[in-house]
């Protein structure tokens, strides 16, 4: 199945997307958007233009599991993509995929601009990787 997640962000929000056999996450592009409605509008549009058949939002909870103001405004993203989508929309436990994100562009020595414009999309595709993994470990829930 097609998978299609997003990294939302205040200014800019990464989308990633794997393929059909769910083996590969790679990044799609980086929705440079300030205005939340606007944001939502073209992630659906990204969703269709990929033909996602579920999309993932990752959902930053705090370390001891509880919600802060900005795991609040992804679940309000979420419900309202869910609006203008007829996929799935889950919420996925994005913990520790910024810094992941990090560290994975200082071993590439990404750096500078380049570094800014991709860090949403490498973050959307560690969260896709992350659910992949976990959809392959437990299939039985399925």
């Amino acid at each position: 199945m097609k998978i299609l997640a997003v990294d939302f962000g205040d200014s800019r929000t990464g989308i990633a997307i794997c393929d059909k056999g769910e083996l590969l996450a790679s990044p799609v592009c980086v929705i440079e958007e300030k205005h939340f409605p606007t944001t939502i509008q073209k992630t659906a549009a990204q969703a269709e233009e990929q033909g996602a058949e579920l999309i993932v939002v990752g959902h930053p909870l705090n370390m001891d599991g509880s919600k802060g103001p900005r795991a609040q405004l992804c679940e309000e993203f979420a419900e309202k993509l869910r609006e203008l989508v007829s996929v799935p929309v889950v919420l996925w436990d994005e913990r520790q995929t910024t810094v992941s994100a990090i560290g994975f562009l200082n071993e590439t020595n990404t750096r500078g601009k380049k570094r800014k414009q991709v860090i949403d999309a490498v973050a959307a595709t560690i969260i896709l990787e992350n659910y992949l993994n976990y959809r392959r470990n437990h299939k039985e829930e399925e």
